[in-house]
């Protein structure tokens, strides 16, 4: 018999067995490649529309598809590819047309991945019209596990999941400081926090699966979530944004000049709490860091433009200069930023118009896992060296100014000589541990569905093994434990524990998920 023929069978069993527990057919998600499996009284058919695949589970591929995944190398083959063989590329960063050539295939290959217009929203296990035109949720890149299953993820695993104390205690705390094994610093770890925030706003009053922005890179971290909020933040003359100065620098005002949303303990002093665009911006330095380093080049690039257009109102240029804050965000986050976290000897570029005239879809919705996939917390130390002067994170959180008290070329410069964390097990600090707590009552919330049918979706092999996932056996067996089977680890569980991909920071089911969501959320922006 056929390896093709076995795995139907499998499949066929599995449903059978999973309608005789009298479940939802649908549980064992027999459809593969992209396959949305409808229910048919007790059966089951898969929906393989607009897909080179036929079959009952869309299975077979077409003769010209199967010729292209025949020539497709795998994911680990194309990263080995980048992040070796530096010879090649410096021939091809030096050649503008091969340089252009190769970012084009890395956004669109990344973006295709993604599914446009977004098909699914978490109060259905089905598509809805919600999930195109509700945009007070996250979308879904997969749909939440059907409520009737036998399993809460699926057919697999126990019919009760672990206790998420214990997971964490088992597998997240931290013992000693493990650092990043590549150098990252505790700058680039503010950068990715900052970040996080330009594109995560969840309102979490509502629920987990509720955001109350826009869902792209919108630049409201500067401005504002709405036209109130950046009004208060305007100083309406030359197109700037208020500021003040203390010790001979200029910072954001206070927030009992403007009075913006801004999540501050009523134990902080009122000349501490700073007003800048995003509430949370207050939490630590680094943010107020970077929130300072934005509303500066915001009046800096100001001056510039007034000296060219000096017939432009403050609102012209106001406007304009909003826009040139946006691209320049972009060009950083893709040229330094996501340089680094892919560590490719290619020099990735920002350069919008690669993009005009291909099949690209100008439009993104913030995915829910996209969202779950961005907790780094790992990265954090358990404490700054700010020049001789070390803090804890106690000493850090919701202490804005000492940033101000060191001033920020100090700062900036000490934030970049410590160490970030490393991404992993055993690794996130005691400030961090309620985060990755709610973090996985939210996946079980929201039901997401496991670690291995996220790698399926996102075109990569499911891990077969424990030993497999995180390549020792310690974890493995801790694992083991507490799911029974490798089909029923949960996304962000899956994501910790798994081993670190050559020469990466991270395992290669997070990068080979979060690429495409990044690149579909920076390249929806317009363009000047």
């Amino acid at each position: 018999m056929r390896v093709k023929d076995l795995a139907l069978l499998s499949i066929t069993l599995i449903v059978s067995i999973t309608v005789a527990w009298g479940g939802n057919p649908c549980c064992s998600y027999p459809c593969e490649n992209g396959g949305v499996c409808m229910t048919k009284g007790d059966n089951y058919y898969c929906d393989c529309t607009g897909l080179d695949f036929s079959g009952k589970n869309c299975e077979t591929p077409t003769f010209m598809k199967r010729i292209k995944l025949w020539l497709k190398p795998a994911p680990s083959t194309l990263h080995s590819l980048m992040v070796n063989n530096k010879w090649l590329w410096n021939i091809v960063n030096n050649i503008g047309f091969l340089r252009e050539y190769v970012m084009k295939k890395v956004l669109t290959m990344r973006a295709d991945l993604i599914d446009s217009p977004p098909t699914y929203e978490n109060h259905h296990d089905y598509i809805t019209m919600d999930s195109q035109f509700n945009y007070s949720q996250y979308t879904r890149t997969l749909p939440p596990v059907p409520s009737d299953c036998p399993t809460p993820m699926g057919i697999w695993g126990k019919k009760e999941m672990p206790d998420v104390g214990e997971i964490v205690n088992a597998m997240f705390v931290r013992k000693e400081f493990l650092p990043d094994p590549r150098g990252s610093s505790t700058l680039f770890s503010f950068f990715a926090q900052h970040f996080t925030h330009c594109f995560f706003k969840t309102d979490i009053k509502k629920g987990p699966e509720f955001q109350w922005g826009g869902h792209g890179l919108d630049v409201t971290h500067v401005y504002g979530k709405n036209k109130h909020s950046e009004n208060l933040l305007r100083s309406f003359k030359d197109g700037k944004m208020k500021t003040q100065v203390i010790n001979g620098e200029e910072w954001p005002p206070n927030v009992d000049k403007v009075p913006v949303d801004m999540t501050y303990p009523g134990n902080v002093p009122k000349e501490n709490r700073f007003a800048m665009g995003h509430e949370f911006y207050g939490l630590l330095p680094g943010l107020l860091m970077y929130g300072t380093i934005w509303v500066r080049e915001h009046n800096r690039v100001c001056d510039i433009m007034k000296k060219e257009h000096p017939e432009w109102d403050d609102e012209r240029l106001f406007q304009t200069v909003k826009l040139i804050i946006l691209g320049e965000t972009i060009k950083v986050v893709i040229e330094d930023y996501v340089q680094h976290l892919s560590n490719y000897n290619y020099k990735l570029m920002f350069k919008p118009d690669l993009l005009f005239g291909e099949l690209f879809q100008y439009q993104n919705r913030i995915a829910l896992e996209f969202n779950h996939l961005y907790h780094w917390h790992p990265l954090m130390p358990d404490e700054f060296n700010i020049n001789g002067t070390k803090y804890n994170l106690k000493e850090f959180l919701f202490h804005p100014e000492v940033v101000v008290k060191h001033g920020m070329r100090e700062f900036v410069d000490s934030l970049s000589k410590q160490r970030a964390g490393a991404f992993g097990p055993y690794n996130h600090g005691p400030f961090t541990i309620p985060v990755v707590r709610d973090l996985i009552s939210h996946g079980r919330k929201l039901r997401l569905q496991p670690f291995n049918n996220y790698r399926k979706k996102f075109n990569m092999k499911p891990v077969k093994t424990f030993e497999e996932l995180t390549g020792e056996k310690k974890l493995s067996k801790i694992l083991q434990n507490f799911y029974g089977d490798i089909n029923a680890v949960e996304f962000y569980v899956g994501l910790i524990a798994q081993k670190r991909r050559e020469k990466a920071m991270f395992g290669e089911t997070l990068v080979e998920i979060g690429a495409p969501y990044f690149t579909e959320g920076a390249d929806d922006q317009p363009h000047m």
